[in-house]
Order: structure tokens, then sequence, then C-alpha cells
């Protein structure tokens, strides 16, 4: 019987649910290149660290470690890292890069590309034949025009050019861009005169190890040593880890949105299932009559349903197999690996199982009352079921669905409280929808304009005739809508964050890595320049040892004190001042100040303080380069991170650190690049040491990064928007041929078919201009609550792209509805009915 009856209805139900081929095509590209990236990133676990132990410290390694470190194997390399300004001699070309001085056979594992080839045994000769060569960047020398055998200067020394670097183990493009690598031999690091006292240096050492080695267990003894000296450790394995999660929580974010454009697909299936169903109610009548049940007659139709959502599942899975091939090129400049692509089953296999789960759901609420239908119905047209009874298992579909919603969003985020946020947001979103489409349905019934013209209180009406469409398009529509709108907000927020102004007095240059004694040289190169100073800030590096006189180590075997593991781990860089600078606000307490018994009461960042649970008053204690200093929390001040200005999370008061080893930071402003070319000319020749942030290459970077950025979200939208435009398209169409009927009947009675066409338009611009205004609503919500919570910056939408997505919404909704009536506008009445009838 569900083959036979659905020979007519076929294509109806093709139709709306190829709406979920869509979401399961998102479904399946994304869990199939998460598992294909997760496959890499095991194969390749060990080029991601280049060697199978990773000991790094921003200090150089204890003297008295120095005999454990050697006895922890034989095949060992070191490396000295840090930030530097480089000199291209023959084009005078200056960029800061990241250099990193080397000696020993590191990278052990992966494909160390570099041309020429030679160039490589030849700079781990270097370091013991005290030649001057180097190895640079790809991105570096195609930049300033440079090529292997040219010369580069790095502090003091320069050097020759041996070899393009092509690809380093563990490095992707994005990190590349940002900082580019020049490797030097480590024998050579102290003739460049860049590692000074306060320089901001990172101290390597890296191990190879016999294949059966466990290395993970033979460090595990040395942890608490390490600890202690500040040591941090990365092997395989926790790189692996560590990588996996990071981008885990990418795929995740991707499949949160395709399931969102699934479940617009489900509402497309529960309305065109709810249309059809009343199609259906005369041959489920006359089934009734011979005999069969109202459960019998349930299935007859859920099996329809069910075949049409498999065969949606399998044509949605297909198409994200696809799919996954392109995702490995979007991604290619964040990725530390080489994805290999091939086809993850288990992808495939929860894509085309989801489809026929939520095709089954949500076409189970209309379907239900089917059970109902009496057999009366064939006797008499005008016969209604009771339907005042509340049915029982529409609450048991309404939780079952819930239960879905919220078990695939954890799935996805592995927390449930975001997975329980996340199905909220979409309950509310579904129920605000739903709530305006019948308070639409509701007040047009109520308050029907009997005095307004013939062609406008035939368009109201239609918003509350039997098959109407006010709640499915509202809903469909509207989510639609919410979601692109959402989005379009989000990726403000994201390019505001990093947003500066190119215009003004905003710093667009920062040195940093300036020695006391060089302080006044360097402050008379900028005036020399006739450069503004606009700021400069002393920073003095330390670490947190103990709050309210518990230690780190207490903390990490205690965690019900709810205090961060990196809070203790990390390095501190602060600064000291007597007054709040522009972008800082107290929040609570006061300004940082000197006791009277000599104890420094310092200011936190509001978000920091938080983070740590505690209250004013309470007391930290500071490693201020192997010197104990016991302060006090006087107060709290929020920061605005967006402006370009050093902030900091620990403000001290003048007077306390003044002693301790320091750099400074100062920021101006130059108006063109041949004056921050002189700038850095001048710096490196004089002061070798101290770093320029041209803060407009930094932002170009970052404009690139956000623009792959924004092609992820818009291909994501895309699957929303498509989805989106189906369930409007099978929501109409389900519905043609009630609303053939009706026109034709206008037609029959003497309206035109300009009548006619007014008549549609006025109806589906009010659906239209309802939604979208109410998905515009919901965004800004979201919107609202991303800036305030998320982000923590000022919501200031751009209001136009809005205002125009609305406007094209209603002009599709208007423009489908017309193209649905296209037969009744272009054909007599009577061929029209014979064709519908037929």
């Amino acid at each position: 019987m569900a083959w036979r009856d659905s020979r007519r209805s076929r294509s109806r139900l093709l139709l709306f649910l190829s709406a979920i081929v869509l979401g399961i095509a998102a479904l399946v590209g994304i869990n199939g290149f998460g598992d294909n990236l997760a496959r890499s990133i095991d194969e390749q676990a060990r080029e991601l660290v280049g060697a199978d132990l990773v000991l790094s410290s921003t200090q150089p390694f204890p003297a008295a470690l120095q005999p454990t470190l050697r006895k922890l194997g034989r095949t060992r390399s070191n490396e000295v890292a840090f930030a530097s300004l480089v000199q291209f001699p023959k084009g005078q070309g200056v960029r800061l890069a990241q250099i990193r001085a080397l000696s020993g056979g590191f990278p052990y594992y992966g494909d160390w590309v570099v041309e020429p080839a030679a160039a490589v045994p030849a700079f781990r000769q270097a370091s013991a034949a005290q030649q001057r060569i180097a190895l640079v960047d790809d991105a570096l020398l195609v930049q300033f025009g440079a090529k292997p055998g040219d010369s580069i200067k790095v502090g003091n020394l320069t050097f020759q050019i041996a070899g393009r670097v092509r690809k380093t183990p563990g490095q992707s493009e994005f990190s590349a861009s940002i900082a580019p690598t020049v490797f030097i031999p480590g024998a050579l690091l102290a003739q460049t005169g860049l590692v000074q006292r306060g320089s901001r240096i990172q101290y390597r050492r890296y191990y190879q190890f016999p294949a059966t080695t466990n290395v993970d267990q033979l460090i595990k003894p040395l942890e608490p040593s390490f600890d202690k000296v500040n040591i941090d450790s990365d092997t395989v394995a926790s790189r692996k880890k560590q990588t996996g999660r990071s981008f885990a929580d990418l795929t995740r974010f991707l499949n949160l949105v395709a399931f969102v454009a699934l479940l617009l697909g489900c509402v497309g299936v529960a309305s065109a299932v709810s249309l059809y169903v009343r199609e259906k109610i005369s041959a489920v009548a006359v089934l009734r009559c011979l005999g069969a049940s109202g459960w019998q007659a349930l299935l007859i139709y859920l099996l329809q349903i069910a075949l049409m959502g498999l065969l949606g599942a399998i044509i949605g899975a297909a198409l994200g197999t696809a799919v996954q091939l392109l995702l490995p090129r979007v991604f290619a400049g964040f990725l530390p690996v080489a994805v290999s692509v091939a086809v993850s089953w288990t992808a495939v296999a929860q894509g085309v199982l989801t489809g026929v789960l939520v095709a089954v759901l949500f076409a189970l609420l209309p379907l239900l009352e089917i059970r109902r239908v009496s057999p009366l119905r064939t006797l008499r047209a005008s016969y209604e079921e009771n339907t005042e009874r509340a049915d029982p298992l529409r609450f048991v579909v309404f939780a079952l669905i819930a239960a879905f919603i919220t078990g695939f969003a954890y799935l996805q985020t592995r927390d449930w409280k975001q997975a329980l946020g996340f199905a909220t947001g979409l309950l509310v979103a579904f129920g605000t929808l739903a709530a305006l489409g019948q308070g639409l349905r509701a007040a047009v019934r109520r308050y029907f304009p009997s005095s307004w013209s013939y062609v406008w209180r035939q368009g109201l009406a239609n918003l509350y005739r039997p098959n109407n469409q006010t709640i499915t398009l509202t809903v469909s529509i509207g989510l639609g809508v919410f979601l692109l709108a959402t989005l379009y907000l989000l990726q403000g927020l994201l390019l505001g964050r990093v947003q500066v102004a190119a215009s003004g007095k905003q710093p667009n240059l920062v040195l940093f890595d300036i020695q006391p004694q060089q302080r006044a040289g360097v402050v008379q190169l900028v005036k020399d320049q006739k450069l503004p100073l606009l700021q400069q800030v002393p920073i003095v590096t330390m670490r947190l040892t103990a709050i309210n006189g518990h230690t780190g180590s207490e903390f990490k075997k205690d965690s019900t004190r709810g205090v961060p593991k990196w809070v203790f781990s990390r390095e501190y860089r602060v600064t000291y001042r007597d007054k709040l600078i522009a972008s800082e606000k107290i929040e609570a307490g006061r300004a940082p100040s000197l006791g009277a018994d000599g104890t420094p009461r310092i200011s936190l960042e509001d978000g920091y303080f938080k983070r740590l649970k505690l209250k004013l008053g309470d007391t930290l204690t500071f490693n201020v380069q192997g010197l104990s200093l016991n302060t006090i929390v006087s107060g709290t001040r929020t920061v605005d991170w967006s402006r370009v200005q050093t902030n900091f999370l620990v403000v001290f008061p003048r007077g306390v650190l003044e002693a301790a080893p320091q750099f400074y930071v100062l920021m101006t402003r130059v108006p063109n690049n041949n004056t921050l070319g002189a700038v850095q000319r001048e710096l490196v020749q004089n002061f070798p040491n101290v770093s320029a942030i041209d803060l407009g290459l930094i932002l170009k970077t970052l404009d690139d990064i956000l623009s792959k950025i924004s092609f992820v979200i818009r291909f994501m939208a895309l699957f929303s928007i498509a989805t989106g435009l189906l369930v409007l398209i099978s929501s109409v169409f389900v519905s043609r041929y009630q609303r053939v009927k009706e026109s034709v009947l206008l037609r029959t009675l003497g309206a035109s078919r300009r009548q006619i066409l007014r008549i549609t338009l006025v109806e589906y611009a009010l659906l239209g201009l309802l939604a979208a205004v109410a998905g515009l609503v919901l965004a800004g919500f979201a919107g609202w609550a991303l800036a305030l919570w998320v982000f923590e910056v000022e919501f200031t939408p751009e209001l136009s792209p809005l205002l125009l997505l609305a406007f094209v919404t209603t002009a599709l909704t208007m423009l489908i509805g017309l193209l649905n009536s296209r037969d009744v506008l272009t054909r007599p009445p009577l061929e029209v009915l014979r064709s519908e009838a037929g």
C-alpha cells in the first residue's frame, strides 16, 4: 500500500526530502574531513614535533639539571628562538622574523624541504666550521626578491642564504605568514649580539630515542623537577592529543552549523508532511472503511517517509563524500599536516542513519493525526474528529526530538552545557517564530479589515484559510534569516576585534625589547624621523607562585579550587604605573598604589580576576627573576583589548619594580612605507636587538586569514541558504493544489489575472516580511549576547546589509509564490482543473 499510494505523490515527497540531502551532505562532508584529519594527525604525529621529545623554557636550562638532561638521550639538538628584525643588504629590505639558532640533527622526522637539498647538510656542518650560512623561509625571500646566494643580516652578523625553506615539520602556512623563519647555526648566536639580559627568548632541546622507547613513561619521574624550573615537555603523544583537540573544536563548530541546516530541512519535512497528510485524509478514511486500523494507516505513510528519507540520506552522503575532497584545500593554510582523503564509512553510516532518523521523527508529529481519522469522513465531508483532547503520543515525539537534538549537539561538543545551550537556543528560535506565525494568523482572523480593498482582503484571508502556510513559512524563512544574519554579525565581531583605524593617531609601529641603556637612543632615533612618541612602557617578566599562600603544586593536587593550571605555568609581562590609560577603566577597588608597609597594591584585569575566583584583599606571590614578591589585590580594571595599546593583566604601582630586569616598548605612528623602512634600517644598524612590529603588515596578514575564515563561514551558510530555499519551494509547492483551486474559483467568478497576481503578492509579501524581520530581531539578540558574554566587545551592528537581507528574502518569497501560481495566470481555468484532476 505504501508503494502503490506513493505513485502519484513521489515528486512531492522527493522535493521536500531534498532539503535533507544538503544537511546530510554537510554532516558527512565535515565528519569525513574530521576523520581524515584525525587519521592524518595520527600518521604524521612525529612530523608535527620533529623529534620524540622537546623540552622548552624561557630561561637557559639550569646547570644542576644538565647531567640529567644529558642522560636522557645521546641524539639531541639545541635551539634558541626569538623574534628580531632582519635586513637584506641587497635591497635594503627589513622585516621582523623568527630567528632559530639551531645545532644538531633536528628535525629527526618529517620532510624538511629546502632548495637546494644540499643546503641542509651544509647548514648542519656550519656550526662546527663556523660558517655564516642561513636557511630562509620562502615567503621572506619572495617578499624582498631575494634568492639563495644573496645575503641576510641578523644582528651584527651577515649570513649567506644557502637555501630556500619550502616546508618545516610542524609549521603551517598560517604560522609562516605571521612569522617567517630564518635558521642560523647555533654556534654563531652569541656573535649576533641579539641575546641580552631581558630579551624574550625560547630555549629548546630536541631528543630522538629508539622506536621502542616509551617517552612519556621515561620523563614522568622528571616532571616535578621540570615544573620547579618552569621547563615544559612535549612528546609525540601529547602533541597528537593537543593538535587533535584543536582541530576537533573546528570540526565540531562546523558540524553544529551543518546540523542547523539539517534541522532547517526537518522543518520542511514536518510542514510538508502536515500538508501532505491533509490531502490524504479522504484516502485514509476509505482505508478505515475497508478494515484498516489507525495504526496501519499511519505505518503506510510513515513507511513512505522513511524510504524517501533513506533515499535522501544516501544521496546526501554521496554528495558529502564529494564535499570532503574540497575541505582539505579550504583549510590547507591552517593545517600542520597534509590530509590524505579517503571515504569515511563511519561518517557515511552516521549520515544515513541521521537522515532516516530525522525524517521519521519530524514526520511523526503530523502523521499522528492519521490514527484519529474516522471512517465517517467517506460519508460526511463535513465530519470532523474531536481534536480537543490532547494526544499523549505527541508529547512523546516532542521529547524524542528534544533528546535527539541535545544528544547530537553533545556528540559534537562533548560538553553538556554547550549542548543544552544549543538546544535551548534552537527551542527559543523555533518557539518565537511559531508563536509569531500563530499570532499573525489569529490577529488577521480576529481583526479582519473588512473595509479594505478586495485584493487586500483576499490576500490577508489566505493567511488563515485551510492549508495556509503562515506558521510553516514564518518558521522556515525566519530560521534561515536568523542563521545567516547571526553568521554575518559573528563575522563582524571577529573582524572588529582586530580592526585598527587607518587614520587618526592610532599607533601603527611598535618597537620592543628596548633595553634600559638603549631607551634614550631609540627615543632620539624616533624624534629624528619627526615621529610622535605615543607610548613608552616598561615591561617586567615574572611568574605567579602562590595565591593566598597556597602554591601552584597545591592547586594542581586539589582540582576543586577551580584555578586553571595555566595560571602558574605561564610567564606574565607586567608594567608599573600609578594611573590608568585610555583603554582601561576601574571596575572595582582602586588604582595601583604602594601601601604604607611597602607591600604593593596591584590592579588585575577584571576577567582574569574572575577566572582566578579572587576577591579584593587577596594576596598573590610572584617570582621576579628569582626574587619572591608578595602583593595585595586592591582593584580590578576592564580593558579594551581591541585598542592599539600596551594592555596588561597585572599592573604594579611605581616604586617597586624599577630595579628589576626589564625592557621597554615604544609605540609610534609612521606616515608611509618609506619612513617605516628608514626607521627599520636605523634600528638594524644601531640597535640590532630591538624589534619593530609593522602593524599594517600584521593586519594585512590577519585580513588574509579572516578572508579564509569568512569563506568557510559563507561555505557553510550556503547549505543553510540552499536548504531554506528548498524548504520554501517545497512548502509552497505541496499546498499548490489548494491554492490552484482557490485561484481558479476566483477566475471563474470573474477575477482578472492582475487581481490574482496582486492577491498572491500580498500574501507572500506579508509572510516573507514578517519572517525576515523576526529572523533579524532574533539574530540581533544572538549577536548582542555573543558580543557581551563571549567576545566582550561593544555591540555595534551594521544595519544596511541586514536590511538588504530582509528585502531579498521578502522578494524571493514573493517570486516563488508567483512562480507557483503561473499555471492559473497563463492557462484557462478548465484546463488547469482537468490537469490537476488527472
